[in-house]
């Protein structure tokens, strides 16, 4: 019998495909001093993408047997793709045209990347989200060996594409065991279900699969011990490029996760609890420590990068047979992921400017950056201040909401998370602090203006609002969070 397929629901993917082809098309056919033209087309796509997904406010709608969905989750992070989206192609625009790259084939690629991210929170099923992650981790592999005349930026793509390989033969790896435990069952509610009947031998081998899955998912969001990737990768990347691996990539990874452990894995909590509390604690402890020896600002945001992965990483080991204690946990991770998005980008955003004029971007060449670049210069601040988790700014809110989670959960368990965040917090603040005093406190090397693009400075200026706005009046942020909770997680439900 014919399927019925809801167009209206896969509006938003349809438009951003009919946009990679075109900005493909376009890029064979214009002129080589034009090839800068497939920026504002794939803006216009990108925001052309977001309209139609704006006409999905409020539907709870699925299509292809349930396999794909829209509801408040899905929509939350499609928005938050796509303005990421529009975020980096901002940062790419004159860093992509002045550097010589092969343009049409970059916008191509990043798009392509974002497609996975809009697939991946509405894929319930576990083929589709193996499909989502790949599509946003594959062109990746690519873009962050663009330089090509640079052996930093070969080293990147080559490692990047070595453990994006092994990741996925090992996460795929665990999806066939869970297919074959569950009688052929690829749907995340159907698996739940059935891994729900399971006993004996066939229960742990369900935990074998359920152990790889998590593997395979901790490489894609740089969680300890598979967090080496990293650095290199994102050093050796066109820094619009490591803004989209920091941001979008990692959370990307982060909703495939959560629509996981939270919907089909939830009944065995038990088991994996106590994997998530591991991996929580080392990758925010690595992550701070390292960072700690960083004299490279890029290194340095990986690292810290894969420290706020831990936090995104506590919730998962707060899951207990408790449903509104779940909900907790769940709406504390989006929000987290959020706010890390915001603040992140705009980091990212000033280091884009300042490579202009110091390409390997050493935290010493922020030096100075008051005089030379005062606008820069205060929004790098609010940014290492947020990151740090430091009031007046949204992040101050996202480890409250983080920290608040551990201690209503309750148990050991949480009292300990809570202490290992409060104390990696703590340390977190000495490395976060060091660009605000190499550009508040030090001399520059040279009194000239920084030259910086008017779209730099846009999303510079639309971040630090965004995180004011979140300091100032976290409720109505805080509702968003708590909306896109997937239901029902409790057990049995």
């Amino acid at each position: 019998m014919p399927q019925s397929i809801d167009y209206h629901a896969i509006l938003p993917e349809l438009i951003l495909s009919g946009t990679i082809l075109l900005v493909l098309v376009a890029d064979a056919f214009l002129p080589a001093r034009r090839r800068w033209f497939a920026m504002p087309l794939s803006l216009v796509g990108v925001i052309a993408t977001l309209v139609a997904t704006l006409t999905l406010l409020g539907d709870e709608r699925s299509t292809f047997d349930g396999h794909f969905v829209i509801d408040n989750f899905a929509i939350t992070f499609k928005l938050f793709f796509l303005s990421a989206a529009i975020i980096v192609l901002a940062l790419s625009l004159r860093y992509i045209r002045e550097g010589g790259f092969y343009q049409g084939e970059y916008y191509f690629l990043l798009l392509t990347s974002f497609l996975g991210c809009l697939l991946m929170p509405s894929s319930r099923d576990l083929l589709m989200l193996f499909i989502a992650l790949e599509l946003v981790s594959a062109p990746g592999f690519l873009m962050a060996a663009f330089r090509k005349s640079d052996i930093r930026s070969n080293e990147a793509g080559l490692k990047f594409f070595l453990i994006g390989v092994l990741s996925a033969a090992v996460m795929l790896f665990g999806m066939s065991l869970i297919y074959g435990v569950t009688g052929g069952e690829t749907g995340l509610s159907e698996i739940a279900a059935a891994l729900a009947g399971l006993e004996g031998g066939e229960l742990t081998l369900a935990y074998a699969a359920i152990l790889f899955v998590v593997v395979g998912f901790a490489f894609k969001v740089s969680a300890f011990p598979f967090q080496f990737w990293a650095p290199d990768t994102y050093e050796g990347a066109p820094v619009p490029v490591a803004a989209f691996l920091a941001v979008a990539s990692k959370a990307a990874g982060f909703a495939g996760l959560l629509q996981l452990m939270f919907v089909a894995f939830i009944g065995q909590h038990e088991f994996w609890v106590p994997i998530f509390a591991f991996l929580s604690i080392g990758t925010m402890t690595i992550g701070n420590l390292v960072a700690l020896q960083q004299s490279q600002i890029v290194r340095l945001l990986a690292y810290s990068g894969i420290a706020q992965a831990g936090y995104i990483l506590l919730p998962f080991a707060l899951v207990t047979d408790d449903a509104a204690s779940n909900d907790i946990a769940f709406s504390a991770a989006v929000a987290y992921i959020l706010i890390y998005g915001v603040m992140n980008l705009g980091a990212f955003a000033v280091v884009t400017a300042v490579a202009r004029r110091h390409p390997r971007v050493n935290i010493t060449d922020f030096a100075g950056l008051w005089r030379t670049a005062p606008v820069l210069a205060v929004g790098m601040t609010m940014f290492m201040v947020s990151l740090a988790g430091v009031p007046p700014t949204g992040g101050f809110w996202a480890k409250i909401l983080i920290f608040r989670a551990a201690i209503e959960r309750g148990g050991d368990l949480g009292i300990w998370l809570a202490v290992a965040m409060l104390i990696n917090s703590v340390v977190s603040i000495y490395y976060y602090f060091l660009v605000p005093r190499q550009m508040l406190f030090k001399d520059p090397e040279r009194d000239e203006r920084l030259p910086v693009p008017v779209l730099v400075t846009a999303v510079v200026g639309l971040a630090m609002v965004a995180l004011l706005a979140i300091f100032v009046v976290p409720n109505p942020f805080a509702e968003i969070a708590d909306l896109s909770v997937l239901a029902p997680l409790a057990l049995g439900g």
